[in-house]
């Protein structure tokens, strides 16, 4: 479905993704691991056509997809959906008109100025918030929600596009524990049920373990690793994130329990 060829960004001489390549051969959730910096971000970008690529390709079902201008351009961001860290939604406008953005590209220009959605739509923005867990928001500011709740609803704007892909750039970076599960246990359920790909940034082993059929690594731009979760061992994170000896998967997990035995093992005393 999914064919990266040597795809490649520079930024003057500094190359943020180097060569990249991997192949998907049918839907599946892949987690990007790798420390700041890695080219992660960039690769996503490049793949939702943010971004230009200085060299190299990517095709999807057949159809090169890395020149595309205009309206094709626009046709292929519908299909292949993003979900940023920041949430990227309009702070004062209610929950179901931002989930509605995500019909932008396939509405004309006068019903974009004046704000006018199908009763379809309306309906279906509503049922995929009820889907997610937070349809009672629906009415509410953006602005009023938490973070957990806001990036609910950036989900629910992809799903709106009904896309083929869902990118997701560090989705639960800015989240607690608690909601970094329920995100999570959402983009799972995306795939599993509705059978889409999606490919996520992640910095926590522990969650690139527990949600994704495959793991690729990144460092310094370069893909590093590319395998199974249970290929993911500590010997090979410490070579993607050019750590040494010292370094502790506990460092960078986000699991409730991880956390519970490291506030319980700063309080016993020494």
């Amino acid at each position: 479905m999914l064919d990266v060829q040597s795809l490649t960004k520079r930024f003057g001489d500094k190359k943020a993704v180097d060569s990249a390549s991997f192949s998907v051969e049918k839907p599946a959730m892949i987690g990007i691991i790798g420390r700041s910096g890695a080219g992660k971000s960039t690769l996503l970008r490049m793949m939702n056509r943010l971004s230009d690529a200085s060299e190299g390709s990517i095709t999807f079902d057949g159809q090169d997809v890395t020149h595309l201008r205009g309206k094709d351009r626009r046709a292929w961001q519908s299909r292949c959906a993003m979900i940023f860290q920041q949430f990227n939604l309009v702070p004062r406008m209610d929950v179901v008109s931002n989930v509605l953005h995500g019909t932008l590209n396939r509405r004309s220009t006068l019903a974009t100025m004046f704000n006018l959605y199908p009763a379809s739509d309306i309906h279906q923005a509503i049922n995929i918030l009820d889907r997610l867990g937070i349809a009672e928001q629906a009415p509410k500011r953006a602005e009023a929600l938490s973070g957990g709740q806001q990036q609910r609803v950036a989900i629910a704007r992809a799903l709106m596009q009904d896309p083929d892909i869902i990118l997701a750039d560090e989705p639960i970076a800015s989240l607690d524990p608690m909601n970094a599960q329920i995100v999570m246990d959402a983009l799972r359920r995306i795939h599993e049920e509705d059978g889409r790909m999606v490919i996520c940034n992640l910095h926590t082993l522990d969650t690139a373990r527990r949600y994704c059929d495959r793991v690729i690594g990144m460092r310094d731009g370069r893909i590093v690793f590319d395998g199974s979760p249970e290929q993911l061992t500590t010997g090979v994170a410490r070579d993607i994130y050019g750590a040494g000896a010292d370094f502790s998967e506990a460092a960078t997990s986000t699991a409730i329990e991880t956390l519970d035995r490291q506030s319980n093992a700063q309080r016993v005393p020494a």
